[in-house]
């Protein structure tokens, strides 16, 4: 039998909606717990990419269904990864490619998500699922073989619940370690770790940036005990709220040292000076997302990741919106002119547009040399 002559399989929702396709991937329901097998169902639109979208942390917890409808035919590679594996709880899509072909492919897409047991399905009717997830919002769902889905509501109400989860600290490195600068070293900066993507190192360090990544519940007095230039805060999985502590740690650190944070990070940022954050319906996930930065007048096509946004109507005085999605007019962006701190809510370091938004590391580094003249003076 052929590896893709797999059998049926099944994505339940929580309220009661089915899709049926075929298993890959992992197909037992041993796979099935906190984070396989089971989690937010939720929809990318991005037309590439699908193993940076795979290995993002902020994914963490969710099963992710593309809208693109050709995915695998790239293989897997050893250079495009976020992460050391696959992130997400599951993976459903409508055509897997069977004969996938790439200079640089080391493997297949099937072999990859079987390897790191990730169930998944295709031959799904994605455009379906997504109307739903787009009209009801996410929802949790449970992907297993169709002959045990009468398992379905028992191990849906087994399973936790995502609010007030902490899953910043489920996916944050554990210990810090040395993320190392290319070329000369001008610039030491300290990395809150809350699912932080490669790439935003890969970018920072590309800037003459030597990175010490640490813990999300880091203390503000050894992080600034390390004598950083600059501090910068990830992306991340889950709910801000339920992470007090990485708020807290921003709250002391603001105003003593040049600070940029991104997706999480900005919702940890707008946190730490009081603002509000909200949950999306469904969320913005894809790479075709147009901002407009309202300093310079200037739109980007931006990549987004995120199921939670900052309440505008909660910003203090202080807190200047910088960046406005032009799909919702949801903030996109703040500024601290008097704490030297600024965020975005997308990712400049996935190149959509595709260097759209790459100035925004070149505006973290020359905050950090300016910092360092004054210092000199």
């Amino acid at each position: 039998m052929e590896k893709h002559m797999s059998k049926e399989g099944v994505l339940i929702l929580e309220n009661g909606f089915e899709f049926t396709g075929r298993l890959f991937g992992a197909q037992s329901t041993r796979s099935i717990n906190t984070d396989r097998g089971y989690g937010e169902v939720v929809f990318n639109t991005s037309m590439t990419g699908y193993q940076e979208i795979l290995t993002d942390s902020s994914y963490y917890g969710q099963i992710i269904c593309m809208t693109a409808p050709h995915i695998g035919n790239t293989g897997i590679n050893n250079e495009d990864v976020e992460n050391n594996g696959p992130c997400c709880a599951g993976f459903v899509i409508h055509d897997l490619c069977k004969i996938p072909s790439n200079w640089r492919m080391t493997g297949t897409l099937e072999d990859y998500l079987l390897k790191h047991d990730i169930p998944c399905l295709y031959d799904v009717d994605t455009r379906h699922l997504t109307r739903q997830l787009r009209s009801k919002g996410v929802i949790r769902g449970i992907i297993m073989p169709l002959e045990n889905r009468h398992r379905a509501h028992d191990l849906l109400a087994s399973l936790p619940r995502f609010e007030g989860r902490d899953m910043i600290s489920e996916v944050s490195t554990k210990e810090p370690y040395k993320w190392p600068s290319q070329g000369k070293a001008l610039f030491k900066v300290v990395a809150m770790d809350f699912g932080i993507k490669r790439n935003m190192l890969r970018c920072l360090a590309q800037r003459g940036c030597e990175i010490t990544v640490v813990p999300a519940a880091s203390k503000a007095s050894d992080i600034l005990g390390m004598k950083p230039d600059g501090i910068f805060l990830s992306n991340g999985p889950g709910d801000p709220t339920a992470a007090p502590y990485a708020a807290d740690t921003v709250r002391e650190i603001l105003g003593k040292i040049p600070l940029f944070g991104v997706c999480m990070g900005h919702q940890i940022l707008a946190l730490a000076i009081g603002a509000k954050t909200y949950k999306l319906k469904f969320g913005h996930r894809g790479g075709n997302q147009p901002v407009i930065d309202k300093i310079s007048g200037r739109v980007e096509i931006s990549s987004h990741n995120h199921g939670y946004a900052v309440l505008a109507a909660s910003l203090p005085d202080f807190a200047e919106i910088t960046h406005v999605n032009l799909n919702d007019k949801t903030v996109e962006g703040i500024m601290l002119r008097d704490a030297n701190a600024f965020s975005v809510q997308y990712h400049p370091e996935a190149s959509p547009g595709p260097h759209d938004s790459m100035d925004l590391f070149g505006r973290f580094v020359y905050a950090m040399k300016q910092k360092t003249c004054t210092q000199n003076t």
